[in-house]
């Protein structure tokens, strides 16, 4: 799971999650509705953001009013939501970034590049749109005044369902788990009453006179048959963003994540580092555990900020001892938990049980999750399902319980490991079935 936090601004908390080390950043304002969790669950976003993370420390934010961010009254203009913008990057103190605006995140990503190009190091428009009314003067927009209220008017019956999937992305529509996926996101995201007020601010916006302002590097990626978004709207800003790069594909994704993944990907890499060459992957067999302490929020609030980060100190000096004891390597210390890597499960199970041990007179309650499988090393970093599948496996164990998969047991048969068997899960983000085990 992303390492939540949230960046604290006059007026609001917005929630926030970082992937990779850059040395690029990249500001990824989605469009529609956000949240953090529930949009990582869904597998092709996942790896989209992995794939962006190569190259660059991927920053995303719930937008105010919506996903783990501070709920508002009624709608926020665009004004404010450039805050939201400016408040995480402040917060990961990031001083430019290049922007990437995702359909209805176009306009706001546009607004800012052109207010704060001393911030911005490019702008990526995909999807993106300049208008959404449609009338005599736009007729690309996605809906007349008339059409729009009578969407609204389905809101309260079609948000959290989950229709929208085929739509958004028609390439993989006929997927099993996507409706259900984007349904969790949409009733995750935001209310109705939120998502009305939302919808209406956005159908009034026009960035038709922002876009001859902006003066950065810009690419403009569109697929010809998106459903979503007019093609037309990014054939008009790459007429009137000065320099722009227009790419337009085939097909008709509104979003990057499937069919166009690799093209956008590619030029992506090559707008920010010059080059569309991936880095070389190194792809091993290894085992991975991951801890975190359960009931940590409450034991903060509980302590205190000032105590809380006492105790945390003490435990990431423990769970770092035990990890290189057990000849394990630290990959991400995040929040109150590790991501470790081990050549064998019995180490990485040992490695579990001594951080439980030994941070147990700290009064914590750890738990742990061991999994075995290929993976892929980035830079310092770690991915693939098998890092996922991982960090399912500890999320469904329990205080002071280390949880294995099923092919932990096969690989320490002799070690006199015993296990206790769990049954048949389905994890989230997980495409197949998992027999899980608690160590004994």
């Amino acid at each position: 799971m992303p390492d939540i936090r949230f960046a604290q601004g006059d007026d609001v908390s917005v929630a926030y999650a970082v992937h990779g080390q850059g040395p690029i950043d990249i500001v990824y304002v989605e469009g529609g509705y956000s949240h953090l969790e529930a949009r990582w669950d869904i597998p092709p976003y996942r790896t989209f953001i992995e794939r962006m993370a190569e190259f660059g420390r991927v920053i995303r934010f719930d937008k105010r009013g919506q996903g783990m961010s501070d709920r508002v009254p009624g709608a926020t203009t665009l004004e404010t939501r450039m805050d939201d913008i400016r408040l995480v990057m402040d917060a990961v103190g990031s001083e430019q970034a290049a922007i990437i605006g995702e359909s209805e995140g176009g306009p706001l990503s546009m607004l800012f590049a052109a207010a704060h190009p001393e911030r911005t190091r490019a702008l990526i428009l995909q999807g993106a749109e300049v208008r959404e009314r449609k009338d005599e003067e736009w007729p690309w927009g996605e809906a007349t005044p008339e059409e729009f209220e009578e969407m609204m008017a389905t809101i309260p019956e079609r948000l959290g369902q989950g229709r929208i999937f085929s739509w958004l992305l028609p390439s993989i529509g006929d997927a099993e788990w996507g409706r259900e996926a984007f349904g969790r996101l949409q009733r995750n995201a935001v209310t109705p009453t939120g998502f009305e007020a939302f919808a209406r601010m956005a159908f009034d916006i026009d960035v038709r006179h922002v876009a001859p302002t902006i003066r950065v590097p810009t690419l403009i990626f569109h697929a010809v048959g998106d459903q979503v978004c007019h093609v037309e709207n990014a054939r008009f800003l790459a007429r009137t963003i000065p320099g722009a790069k227009y790419v337009e594909r085939p097909g008709a994704d509104h979003l990057p994540w499937a069919e166009d993944l690799d093209a956008f990907i590619a030029e992506l890499r090559e707008l920010l580092t010059g080059s569309r060459e991936e880095a070389p992957r190194q792809r091993f067999l290894a085992t991975v555990l991951f801890t975190d302490i359960v009931g940590s929020t409450a034991r903060a609030a509980e302590l205190g900020d000032s105590r809380w980060r006492g105790l945390l100190a003490q435990h990431h000096e423990i769970v770092r001892s035990a990890v290189e004891r057990h000849g394990g390597r630290e990959v991400d210390m995040a929040g109150d938990g590790i991501l470790a890597t081990f050549d064998g499960p019995a180490r990485a199970i040992s490695a579990a049980q001594a951080i439980q041990h030994d941070t147990a007179p700290l009064g914590l309650e750890v738990r742990a999750g061991v999994h075995t499988g290929e993976i892929e090393r980035i830079g310092e970093g770690v991915a693939g399902i098998a890092v996922h599948t991982g960090a399912r496996v500890a999320a469904s164990a329990g205080a002071g319980e280390v949880w294995v998969s099923a092919i932990v047991p096969m690989l320490t048969a002799g070690s006199g490991i015993e296990f206790e068997d769990r049954g048949p899960h389905q994890l989230k983000g997980v495409p197949d079935e998992q027999r899980l085990y608690k160590v004994a």
